[in-house]
């Protein structure tokens, strides 16, 4: 079984959203996929208890537990909604975990919390992925001045930036309030496709193949960041 944590210390920049989506998807691919809500809020829960997808309220401390029991019992891959602080309980999160999606939008200030959350795992060598979210859309094929800046900033963070960014799109929020991930709210939309395309870069890099992935921090190709058409 796969571990994923969904990572994110600032409030709003859409970490359970990533992590409801992303257990969804995974479940759409054909995958057992259980989603672990670690976060007090318990925002995944709550987006979640009209849905037939398998979400368990836990804790910090009992994610090692809960990823065996998974395991034991036949589950493929585990995705963990972590909490937003404190830092002890996000590094229990990190070491259960076989992949990091260090989820940030394109803002001074989630920026500022994305590199702290990257510097964590870097001293726990942890493998991550940065995942840029509320992004605004491009225009004529060109990334807006904050996505661009973004992506510099985190040329040299020292973990891969997703090509893959996950738009403001209406169709999120709408999804959650009926309980359902955009996949299966609006399979054929924009968001399904944003949503299956992370999706997929996720399994390649849970299965190793880390040759696949161009990041969009990458300084030979400045303008990477994939976006679906609409």
């Amino acid at each position: 079984m796969k571990t994923i944590a969904v990572i994110s210390r600032k409030g709003g920049a859409g970490k359970s959203t990533v992590s409801v989506n992303l257990a969804a998807a995974l479940r759409e691919a054909g995958q057992r996929a259980l989603l672990a809500d670690a976060d007090p809020l318990r925002s995944s829960s709550e987006a979640l208890r009209a849905n037939s997808l398998a979400v368990v309220e836990t804790s910090a401390s009992k994610l090692f537990a809960l990823a065996t029991a998974s395991s034991r019992s036949g589950g493929e891959v585990l995705v963990i909604d972590t909490p937003a602080s404190p830092e002890a309980d996000i590094v229990a999160a990190i070491k259960v975990s076989d992949l990091c999606l260090v989820v940030t939008r394109p803002t001074y200030l989630d920026l500022a919390a994305a590199l702290k959350t990257i510097d964590l795992l870097r001293q726990l060598r942890a493998p991550g992925l940065i995942v840029l979210n509320q992004c605004p859309s491009p225009r004529q094929g060109q990334e807006s001045r904050v996505v661009a800046g973004t992506l510099d900033a985190l040329r040299f963070a020292g973990i891969p930036v997703s090509p893959i960014a996950l738009r403001v799109r209406q169709a999120y929020q709408v999804a959650l309030s009926c309980g359902l991930g955009v996949t299966e709210w609006e399979p054929g939309g924009a968001a399904a496709a944003e949503i299956r395309a992370l999706t997929d870069l996720v399994r390649c890099r849970l299965r190793g193949e880390s040759g696949i992935l161009q990041p969009a921090n990458d300084t030979l190709i400045p303008e990477s960041v994939i976006h679906a058409q609409t």
